[in-house]
Formats: C-alpha cells, structure tokens, sequence
C-alpha cells in the first residue's frame, strides 16, 4: 500500500474495485455516483435523501446510479464504495439487503473496526477479498469478465495516450463498434459511455490531496474543457472540484499495488 506520508485521521484507501473514505462529506448536494456507497457514521447519524425523503440512521446503502444526498451530524463519515462491474448480477442488491437488515448494527461496527485497523496502518498490500473481509466479513462473488472486456477496462483505467474510444476498443477486440457496445453493457452492465465517464471521474480521487492546476488535471484525465470537468464531478459527487480538494487537503491516501502499477501505466 502506497502512504502519501500524512498525518491524519482522515484517509482514503483506493483499489481498483473498492475505495474506503473516512473525511469530510461538504456541503449536501444531490449526487449520482457510478458506484454503490456504504455509508457509515462516525459519531451521531447520518441523514439520507433520496426522492426527496429523508430518513436518519448509522449505516445507509446506496445503489450505483442512485441520485442521493447524504448529510452527516460529525464533520467525519466513511464511505465504502464498490465497483459495480466487479461483482455479479445482483450481488450488490443482495449486500444491501443484508447490510438494511436486522444486523444493521453489527455490519456499522465491523466498518468502524476497519477504519480504526487503517488508521494504524497494520495493512501493507490488500486484494479485494481481503478489502470485503475487513468490511463486510467476506469475500464477495466476482465477475468474470470476457477478456477483450477485460482489456478494454483496464485501457480505460490507464488514463493515458489520447482519450479511448468505443471504435479504439473494438478495433483491439477485432469486433464492430457496435458488437463491441453490446458485449460491453452485456459483460459489465454498464453502457460503455457511462463507465468511461464514471471511472474518469474516480481517477480524480488519486489526486484530491494534492496542490494542483485543476485545469491541467481535467486535461490530463480526459476532460474536453474545465466546464466538461466541473459539471461532470458535481453530477457524480455533488461538489465542484476545488471544493473537494479544499476538503481534501488533511487526507492521507493509501493505494493498492495493482492501483499504484496501473497509474505508473499511465
């Protein structure tokens, strides 16, 4: 695990299917990740609004694409957040379901257990299944994917060269651009387009402590212009740039092996 060398109790742990978050919520706006949250609170409740009701609790689950805002009464919460390709048809629903159920409270423990382990740092390199046995007690089924879906994830993943494309990937994969699309959405149950633009958005997270020309960044991760950029982090995150770094600055980040050699890749 990579250490960014600060002090802090608030962290971020990043792999290529799984982030654990413990920091600053900002402001609560309406957000549309691409990826289903785990939110823990720290101390007191959280407050979860979604279609414009609002319930109070310690732990919610939110769904990929499941437009939301999420209120804190501590200044820190932890997020989990998992990556919806990773894992079968219908894993995450089942895992939400268990995690609403009536062991609520004991799932809510069992993350608070894991970010106390990370806050002293007793974890060197983690895989995913040891990532979802800290959090959530077990490995959770992966997703098998067809290799030439495989490799134009992790082509999307590099971030790097000129912006990747459906037509790119399907040249690679020797199928038609739109034989290509289908077997994307078929294999990962995501439409090409969405997933590039949510992983664009994630890569985003390596960087949000660092003292940057936000400009310059959104060029380097594929953006077409800094209102493309802005706009689009807002819709996932519901926080413009800066403000995230703003909020970012004390946070210490951890990134897996396989997260640290895919960024060198880059």
């Amino acid at each position: 695990m990579e250490d960014t060398g600060r002090e802090s109790d608030h962290l971020m742990l990043i792999t290529p299917e799984r982030v654990f978050y413990a920091g600053l919520l900002g402001r609560p706006r309406k957000r549309t990740p691409g990826c289903c949250h785990v939110y823990v609170a720290v101390k007191g409740s959280l407050h979860l609004t979604i279609d414009d009701t609002l319930v109070s609790g310690e732990l919610f689950v939110t769904l990929p694409n499941q437009r939301h805002s999420i209120a804190s009464d501590y200044r820190t919460v932890i997020s989990v957040t998992l990556e919806p390709e990773s894992m079968p048809d219908g894993v995450i629903e089942a895992l939400a379901e268990r995690l609403r159920g009536p062991d609520k409270a004991a799932y809510a423990r069992k993350i608070l257990a894991a970010y106390t382990l990370l806050r002293q740092r007793r974890y060197g390199d983690i895989t995913t299944a040891e990532f979802d046995e800290m959090c959530f007690g077990e490995a959770l089924p992966r997703r098998v994917l067809d290799p030439r879906i495989t490799r134009a994830v992790a082509r999307i993943e590099r971030f790097s060269g000129e912006p990747v494309t459906a037509d790119t990937c399907a040249a690679e994969a020797g199928l038609s651009a739109s034989r290509f699309l289908h077997l994307f959405k078929e294999e990962t149950g995501i439409s090409f387009r969405s997933f590039r633009a949510w992983k664009r958005a994630r890569h985003l997270l390596h960087f949000a402590n660092q003292d940057l020309n936000l400009a310059h960044l959104a060029q380097d991760i594929g953006y077409p212009d800094s209102t493309h950029f802005s706009h689009s982090i807002r819709r996932f995150y519901g926080l413009k740039p800066r403000a995230i770094f703003v909020g970012s600055r004390d946070l210490a980040i951890y990134r897996s092996t396989e997260t640290v050699r895919l960024a060198e890749a880059s």
